[in-house]
């Protein structure tokens, strides 16, 4: 079998892109195909016609396969799982712990970070406007309200327990 190894590569690195699939996806399934059907570590007599049959008949069985089976997807591509209701559920509850830890910060701060982060996505000039504050002062108060906002909530990310035999 280790013979056949350069040969079970180069027939599937030749049929891998008109059957779609990847070529070390092929020959792994040649590889396969063939240990299942070969019983003992003998070489056929003709090698390079017993691995081209199994190469194209795998190529055939991923054809059928690509032709019957399609991926599961909610909304967007497949693997991207924006508009999924996990995906809601979770960004909501992100929003959710935000908007609260914002919500118990001290002075100016909700205001500052609730105006940066509203749906609309005003400008600083709206900000200071809005806030009755001057446009060159946001810059370095919205650092300080992040930074208060980044150490509230690393202190509320616990340790975990130690349990059994850590102690």
């Amino acid at each position: 079998m280790l013979a056949l190894h350069a040969l079970v590569r180069a027939e599937a690195a030749a049929e891998a892109h008109a059957a779609g699939v990847e070529a070390a996806d092929l020959e792994q399934s040649v590889w396969l195909r063939l240990l299942e059907r070969r019983p003992g570590p003998e070489v056929p007599a003709d090698p390079a016609r017993w691995v081209r049959a199994a190469v194209r008949a795998e190529v055939r069985g991923a054809r059928r396969r690509s032709r019957r089976e399609r991926a599961y997807t909610v909304g967007g591509p497949p693997g991207d799982w924006a508009g999924s209701p996990e995906r809601i559920a979770v960004g909501a509850d992100e929003r959710r712990v935000l908007r609260t830890a914002v919500g118990r910060l001290p002075g100016r701060c909700p205001r500052l970070l609730e105006a940066m982060l509203a749906p609309h996505d005003p400008t600083y000039r709206e900000i200071a406007g809005e806030l009755g504050m001057s446009q060159g002062s946001l810059g370095p108060m919205r650092s300080r309200c992040l930074g208060c906002l980044r150490r509230m909530l690393a202190a509320e990310v616990v340790a975990p327990e130690l349990r059994g035999m850590e102690r």
